[in-house]
């Protein structure tokens, strides 16, 4: 399959993208800056999701079977900021959380109808369902938002062979958290995790492989959980 992974250059998207390299399908990845091999793209720019998609078909020989939105940012901004500090965090976060994925869905949607179908993979998160902490309002709302998007999707163009799908993954080990998890921080965030550790971006990856290649069409408008039950519904 070719497969288009957002934010592939480190996480829970590099061993993703790896993963999916590993299994013989032809994975283009993308990340901020680029690299030699990653697609370049800051998706604060609204142009950026375009340029990303037409340069991935063009790699990929004009056609997309799935893509995989995992490229996200956690950027805290408290409720006792100024106006303008708070809605600059509200837009920063929603445009690249859940507008760019959600150019790049359109996008896909449009691809997948005119090539009998393809697959969607958005990366939501346990705070979608549960929230965030203070700091996090538009964070959590992003991600709520992700998944309802997913649901709309798959209920939207199931009969056209387009799947969609959602990963919500809790609290993940990566190069990003495991200092953190290391000092005081991850004892608190371990006791709240009955299987009694993080999840790790090999798991997520796992999960995010299957739905973008194997899972069952009938389980179109799913979210999977991915957090050691943290969070359960």
């Amino acid at each position: 399959m070719n497969i288009l992974v957002t934010g592939a250059s480190r996480g829970i998207g590099a061993a993703t993208y790896e993963l999916l390299k590993s299994r013989g399908h032809n994975a283009v990845g993308h990340s901020t800056s680029g690299t030699a091999e990653l697609i370049a793209g800051d998706l604060a720019d609204p142009e950026a999701p375009r340029r990303i998609w037409s340069e991935a078909l063009d790699r990929l020989g004009g056609r997309i079977d799935a893509l995989v939105n995992n490229a996200g940012i956690y950027e805290a901004v408290d409720a006792a900021a100024s106006d303008e500090e708070w809605q600059a965090g509200w837009t920063r976060t929603l445009t690249i959380n859940l507008q760019a994925p959600a150019d790049l869905c359109r996008l896909a949607v449009a691809h997948f109808r005119e090539h009998d179908g393809g697959r969607i993979v958005n990366v939501a998160s346990r705070a979608g369902w549960r929230g965030d902490s203070p700091q996090h309002w538009h964070y959590a709302a992003s991600k709520a938002a992700i998944v309802g998007m997913t649901k709309t999707i798959a209920r939207a163009y199931a009969a056209e062979g387009v799947l969609a799908f959602a990963v919500a993954p809790g609290f993940t080990v990566s190069e990003m958290t495991d200092e953190y998890l290391q000092g005081r921080g991850g004892a608190a965030i371990v006791a709240d995790i009955p299987l009694g550790r993080v999840a790790t971006t090999d798991e997520v990856a796992e999960v995010i492989r299957w739905l973008a290649t194997e899972a069952p069409a009938s389980a179109t408008g799913s979210t999977i959980d991915v957090n050691g039950a943290s969070y359960v519904r």
